[in-house]
């Protein structure tokens, strides 16, 4: 009997799925052990305060699913402190873990004396489930509740230094000599969201308009654009969390569409939204793959003269990417 030649169908279909098996294979170890451990802080300019306002610099956190023993996440987390923000946003999904509490309040740190609000997430509420990865892109909008968390606690380690809670109310308050008019909602994502408890025109004395809701379902969207909102924040996406190269994410997990899955865009004639990537992914889903953990250093300056409605979608701001 004869040898099968190397270059025979069979040996080259063999060939073919080992090296696709290893690819494979050094995808996922890339985005598990590197990606998903490489964090940055990225900066953007979104031209939203009324004119003649100073600019205001705000770190943008969300989704740190933190766990107890995510020592390279905590060291990251508490080095934000030497950008110097103005003012902090946390849009939500902390926890991860019952016991995560004192490490998101320790590695938060100095970030706690800033001026801050928040409003949180699913993942402050219940800990993540195992699920079907399939799931991820079938039914991205599946929620399956895990152990309640302690987020009462969490809440109360916030306020009690200062940082605002934003669910379901309407604070005005002052930061750097600028007056924010903010409102906010509990999370779209588990449908806690009543905004017609913070319904109603934004102040127009205010130098900043802001909405916060951790999911940006359009729906929450839409209701802050006709209350003429300036600024939404928002995260829950992670940006994607696994991205395609030229193409971007692939779901958002919400219904918001792929294009706005993580930094700023235009939401209507008036408002601009900014949706975090986020910091952190679920222990069962521990990937990102071409969208690197962040956090955001927005510089927010004064709209050009006529409304902050002028200019592109692609004009409102320059991001750049910088780690430190």
């Amino acid at each position: 009997m004869s040898a099968v030649p190397s270059h025979s169908p069979g040996a080259i279909l063999k060939t073919t799925a080992l090296a696709s098996a290893g690819t494979l294979a050094a995808g996922i170890a890339y985005a598990s052990l590197i990606e998903r451990n490489a964090f940055v802080v990225r900066e953007a300019t979104m031209p939203v305060l009324t004119p003649g306002s100073s600019p205001l610099k705000v770190l943008h956190i969300s989704d740190i699913h933190m766990r107890p023993q995510q020592r390279r996440k905590q060291e990251w987390l508490r080095e934000l402190a030497q950008w110097e923000p103005d003012f902090v946003v946390n849009t939500g999904d902390n926890l991860s873990h019952p016991k995560a509490v004192p490490a998101v309040v320790q590695a938060l740190g100095d970030l706690l004396a800033v001026p801050g609000v928040f409003v949180f997430g699913s993942n402050d509420y219940f800990a993540p489930k195992p699920k079907n990865p399939a799931n991820y892109l079938t039914k991205p909008g599946r929620r399956i509740h895990g152990e309640p968390l302690p987020w009462q606690d969490l809440r109360a380690a916030f306020t009690e230094r200062g940082w605002l809670d934003m669910t379901h109310t309407r604070r005005e308050f002052e930061v750097k000599g600028l007056h924010i008019a903010a409102a906010g909602v509990d999370d779209p994502h588990l449908k806690r969201d009543r905004y017609d408890t913070v319904a109603g025109p934004a102040s127009p004395a205010a130098n900043l308009t802001l909405g916060l809701t951790h999911s940006p379902e359009p729906r929450v969207l839409d209701r802050f654009a006709a209350d003429g909102y300036q600024l939404v924040m928002a995260g829950h996406t992670h940006g994607g969390q696994l991205c395609l190269p030229f193409y971007g994410a692939i779901v958002t997990n919400c219904d918001l569409d792929r294009s706005r899955a993580k930094g700023p865009s235009r939401w209507g004639v008036r408002t601009q939204l900014h949706v975090s990537a986020g910091i952190g992914t679920s222990p069962y889903a521990p990937l990102r793959f071409c969208c690197r953990p962040e956090a955001t250093m927005l510089t927010l300056v004064a709209a050009p003269t006529g409304g902050s409605d002028m200019g592109s979608r692609a004009g409102l701001s320059h991001p750049t990417v910088s780690a430190r």
